[in-house]
């Protein structure tokens, strides 16, 4: 009888760790792979959340993530170019909350966000559309211009390369080397997390579990949990 219940226990012990590690992997893929929603909910979802003009503006975006591309340099300008046409506001203004990481389909839901929404965004299309995780990084930085945190994307296109800046401070997709206004702190993709010391350079810290937005983010994809915002920016 023992032998049995401690039969049981283990193989529920299994199960258990089993499903938890496939809602780990779940969660893995679609924070860090293609965004993939069903066309027609995801538009009427913006409508019934944020109204027509957000409709308008998802489709327009999945064109965008449903185009062909010449080069990894298209996909990079037009990603840029889309997402900076958008209004920039502070979380405090736009959530009612200090830092709010939005998702993609908030920020374009709502037509506006701040340095961290900007960066996201152009981050999860450009895995969309085929660009390799392993070329991305979300580089949280230092403004020496306006003397602040802020955020942006780098673009590798090889490991060793210089990168490439998206910014929506300045919207001219540029080299590092050419961004002296910026200095890198903390950077990571879905894989990893790196601290900065130079814009090339980065030590290995971990991986980006470790920091809680970035979790409660990836909880958030989707189109179940769209916040609403406490201002609008139509």
């Amino acid at each position: 009888m023992r032998f049995i219940k401690t039969k049981k226990v283990s193989l529920l012990k299994k199960f258990i760790f089993t499903a938890l590690l496939l809602y780990i992997s779940n969660l893995y893929t679609y924070a860090s792979s293609s965004l993939s929603f069903n066309t027609s909910k995801l538009i009427s979802t913006l409508s019934k959340n944020y109204g027509e003009r957000a409709a308008l503006r998802g489709k327009a975006w999945l064109k965008l993530l449903n185009e062909r591309y010449d080069s990894e340099q298209d996909k990079l300008l037009r990603t840029n170019r889309f997402f900076n046409q958008l209004r920039f506001t502070t979380d405090k203004k736009l959530w009612g909350e200090s830092n709010y990481w939005a998702t993609p389909v908030e920020f374009i839901g709502v037509n506006a966000g701040d340095c961290e929404d900007f960066a996201l965004a152009k981050y999860f299309t450009l895995l969309a559309i085929g660009v390799d995780d392993e070329k991305l990084r979300i580089v949280m930085v230092k403004s020496l211009t306006l003397n602040q945190y802020h955020m942006v994307v780098a673009y590798y296109e090889t490991p060793t390369a210089e990168p490439l800046i998206l910014d929506n401070i300045d919207g001219r997709i540029k080299k590092s080397n050419n961004r002296k206004d910026l200095v890198p702190i903390y950077s990571f993709n879905g894989k990893k997390l790196w601290l900065n010391n130079e814009k090339r350079q980065g030590r290995v810290a971990g991986k980006p579990s470790r920091l809680k937005r970035w979790n409660d983010l990836n909880i958030r994809m989707g189109l179940n949990k769209l916040k609403q915002p406490v201002l609008s920016m139509e």
